[in-house]
């Protein structure tokens, strides 16, 4: 089963994670650094230090998924620092994997008054 990204949470981690780290690693790093339970149906995401891998883990019903993303010329847009983990939506999954840095975009401006 493929899961529903527009009900699904999708949570990227900040910085660089080993990408040795498999199944079991991972998991780990979600339930003790992020603290999130890893078997709560959401797709965690993590990038390595140069960028240019990204693995996506997701629990589902009986056993987990982790999928791979190689890049061979350019760089994933990733947040640095080691923050607590960001939750992004569906759409804006759809542009990390297609290079574009939302996490730099124009933000919303509240203006109460006008001078």
């Amino acid at each position: 089963m493929i899961p529903n990204l527009e009900k699904t949470a999708l949570y990227v981690r900040p910085g660089a994670t080993d990408m040795r780290k498999q199944i079991n690693g991972l998991s780990i790093i979600i339930e003790n650094e992020l603290h999130i339970d890893p078997f709560s149906s959401s797709l965690f995401l993590f990038c390595n230090k140069q960028k240019k891998i990204l693995k996506i883990l997701w629990w589902d019903r009986n056993g987990f998924f982790l999928l791979q993303k190689r890049l061979e010329r350019d760089r994933f847009p990733w947040p640095s620092g080691e923050g607590e983990a960001q939750q992004i939506t569906s759409d804006q999954l759809s542009l990390l994997l297609d290079g574009i840095d939302f996490w730099k975009a124009h933000k919303t401006l509240d203006f109460h008054t006008v001078r």
